[in-house]
């Protein structure tokens, strides 16, 4: 079938009416506006960006949205369907390896890296007609935008992004004058991409066990090895670690080099893709496995300071994968919903089963959570990029703990869109499929989830004491929000205390390691919810923000006993003020709260 009989396919909308039934079928979200459907999103860029700001960019937001309900999201099927293809030799039999994409991979790339430049946006001015580079959240809100259709395409912009971030952070003169150029270019034939190697067979989470090799050998840095895990395989320039002769062993004696794919000359490096890797997800996208014999590099910063230099890049990228997974769990969130309210089953609408509606706030809570937790750490990244300290060390706890428990939660949301579907929801024809497919890389790359949470608890927590600054932020937003019921601000502030004492009593002894991962979920939530209460106390804020952080420590934080009998029966308001889909008043979920 062809490209275009495919990409027709997956945009001709669910017939109204048929002969052959195809209308009893629920609808899908394709062809509908990203954007417009997420009220949570268009309220949080009222208050986290300037109104000239929010201004000027809504255009360009409602343009992805509907790219992302319409274009993009049947490119992002097609390409799923077609992933990347190896070629190791010219017809000559000359080694000339390159990687053959499909016509709507292509489409993706020009979109992302020609029309909205996502991998400039945040290091230049000019970039949709920005007098200066756009904030973290300006820029997290448009990959929130394209990831609710596409998840692989968002591998190679995010490490362009933060690539050049390295670069130009410790990059000599001479190697970003070379670089940054290119890597900076609104022309996609002119652009070089960038991208991250550091998995090896040896080293994955252990990346002290890193065995490439870099030898001087004329002046030139040459790197002999293999790297296992190359996602973006065939990127322009792609930085990773590598150990100089005579370096100690350890995460000590690596150092951080910018491993360009093609010389001056404009023949191959030396180098070669040796395969590419077989996924459960991500298809679109190449990842694969090079070896490494001689290639040429450039040493960038100093080498005994590789790995703190590349954990900035790993760090971004975790912030990228949090919202990867706030966008993907959006998405199975609003597939779940149109499916529930579209289909009738044993005499009335899906939705309106009491078992149904359980299950969609199971799916809309961690949701609303992670969104919220994407925008409000990606501003404390803007106060942190600014100069401030103690915005720093926040950002040092949030990143951890938002990629370890937004990925999990994406996992469990996208396996509760896809049954809400039903059977259709393990079909490929359904976008359910690719979404649980792609939710599982979340936990893997940048860190596992045991990986994220040690980081949160027994650094962030214990070496750098970057919870009492997290507490004093929350305990500050909330007592600086007057309307906010007491209530309810009495009930996070108590939840925050606590979490902090758990994650410090876990963070003092490391035989308590293996509660790394309930400390961390324990101050995930507790956050959660103190960043929807301020939320929902804001002026022009949907009120569901208030009854969204009730229902975080309800469902999350608040102890019960599995044995008990409901106390009443029914749904209460709350819930169903939540699951009714029009905002509700700060008043209307004051009294909601109280009832």
């Amino acid at each position: 079938m062809s490209f275009q009989a495919n990409y027709d396919d997956y945009v001709r909308p669910r017939p109204a009416s048929s002969d052959q039934s195809s209308h009893r079928l629920a609808p899908d979200c394709a062809g509908l506006d990203f954007l417009a459907l997420d009220r949570g999103l268009q309220d949080l860029l009222s208050l986290y960006l300037p109104e000239d700001v929010r201004s000027h960019l809504l255009p360009h937001y409602q343009r992805m949205g509907a790219l992302a309900g319409g274009r993009l999201n049947a490119l992002s099927i097609v390409a799923d369907k077609h992933p990347p293809v190896l070629h190791a030799r010219t017809r000559w039999g000359e080694d000339e390896d390159w990687i053959e994409y499909h016509p709507a991979y292509q489409e993706m790339e020009h979109i992302a890296f020609g029309d909205f430049q996502f991998h400039a946006m945040s290091h230049r001015e000019g970039v949709l007609g920005c007098s200066a580079p756009l904030s973290p959240v300006a820029k997290y809100a448009f990959q929130y935008l394209f990831v609710q259709s596409e998840f692989g395409q968002m591998c190679p912009i995010s490490v362009s992004d933060t690539s050049i971030h390295l670069i130009r952070k410790y990059g000599s003169p001479e190697l970003q004058a070379k670089l940054l150029p290119r890597m900076l270019s609104p022309d996609p034939d002119q652009l070089w991409k960038g991208t991250q190697f550091m998995t090896e067979k040896a080293g994955g989470s252990d990346v002290g066990a890193i065995e490439t090799v870099a030898r001087q050998v004329d002046g030139h840095w040459r790197l002999y090895g293999e790297k296992w895990f190359c996602s973006h395989t065939d990127a322009d320039i792609a930085l990773l670690l590598a150990r100089p002769e005579g370096a100690p062993a350890g995460t000590r004696g690596l150092a951080l080099f910018a491993l360009p794919r093609r010389l001056e000359d404009g023949r191959r490096n030396a180098y070669r893709i040796v395969r590419l890797k077989d996924k459960l997800g991500t298809r679109s996208m190449a990842s694969g496995e090079i070896r490494l014999d001689g290639a040429l590099a450039y040493l960038v910063g100093a080498a005994d300071r590789g790995l703190k230099q590349m954990m900035e890049q790993v760090n971004l990228s975790r912030l990228s994968h949090a919202v990867r997974a706030a966008a993907m769990m959006r998405r199975c969130l609003n597939e779940a919903a149109l499916a529930a309210r579209s289909r009738s089953a044993f005499g009335r609408e899906v939705i309106g089963h009491a078992l149904l509606r359980r299950q969609l706030l199971k799916l809309m809570i961690p949701t609303e959570a992670a969104l919220s937790m994407t925008m409000t750490t990606a501003d404390i990244m803007r106060r942190a990029n600014e100069g401030d300290a103690a915005a720093s060390k926040v950002l040092r706890l949030l990143t951890p703990l938002l990629k370890f428990r937004a990925c999990r939660d994406n996992i469990t949301v996208a396996t509760g869109a896809m049954e809400i579907r039903g059977g259709n929801g393990y079909i490929e024809d359904f976008v359910n499929a690719r979404l649980v497919r792609d939710a599982h890389i979340g936990v893997l790359w940048e860190g596992t989830s045991n990986i994220n949470a040690l980081d949160a608890i027994q650094r962030a927590v214990r070496k750098d004491g970057a919870q009492h600054l997290l507490l004093a932020e929350l305990s500050g937003r909330l007592e600086q929000a007057p309307r906010l019921p007491a209530s309810l601000r009495h009930a996070v502030l108590q939840a925050l205390g606590r979490s902090v004492a758990l994650a410090e009593c876990v963070a003092e002894d490391d035989g308590h390691e293996a509660e790394v991962r309930r400390a961390a979920s324990a101050l995930y939530y507790a956050t959660a919810a103190a960043v929807l209460a301020w939320e929902g106390a804001q002026p022009g804020v949907d009120g569901r923000r208030l009854l969204l952080a009730s229902s975080v420590l309800r469902h999350y934080l608040s102890p019960a006993d599995p044995l008990a009998c409901p106390v009443k029966a029914g749904e209460d308001k709350m819930d169903a003020l939540l699951l009714q889909g029009d905002p509700v008043s700060f008043e209307a979920a004051c009294a909601a709260l109280g009832s």
